[in-house]
């Protein structure tokens, strides 16, 4: 394969690929050398313990979102569908008021009253350790 600036019968690309791999060989070699005197200082697995983090993560975060659908399946629609134009939405109560045809005191009274419920009904969940559940 040539591009007309390269003389085939010099070798020059079977040189250039070789110089390719031997960086790339030698790039790799010093990450695992590195990933090795950090398992040797910390006995912790840089390449398994984010994994197995990572599934833990998931394992509650599914849990919880089961917890939570069921909860707002429990909300009545005016409560559920008033939290969810402000918490997912993120619209502000005078939006969300506007958007329902309500007074904001209403609307206030609504996030309230369904975040009560929500709480009540996912006691035991810790929310600091959920993303999911930040800011209920």
């Amino acid at each position: 394969m040539t591009d007309g600036r390269t003389d085939v019968a010099r070798g020059d690309e079977r040189s250039w690929l070789y110089g390719i791999a031997t960086n790339l060989i030698g790039q790799h070699r010093r990450r695992e050398i590195a990933l090795y005197r950090a398992l040797s200082r910390t006995g912790a697995d840089p390449v398994v313990e984010p994994f197995t983090d990572d599934v833990e993560r998931r394992v509650a975060a599914g849990a919880a979102r089961q917890r939570l659908a069921k909860a707002l399946a429990g909300l009545s629609r005016a409560h559920r569908d008033t939290l969810l134009l402000v918490m997912w939405a993120e619209l502000t109560y005078e939006e969300a008021a506007a958007a329902l045809g309500i007074p904001v005191g209403t609307v206030r009274s609504r996030i309230n009253r369904a975040r009560f419920a929500l709480r009540r009904a996912l006691r035991g969940l810790d929310p600091a350790a959920e993303d999911e559940g930040a800011g209920w």
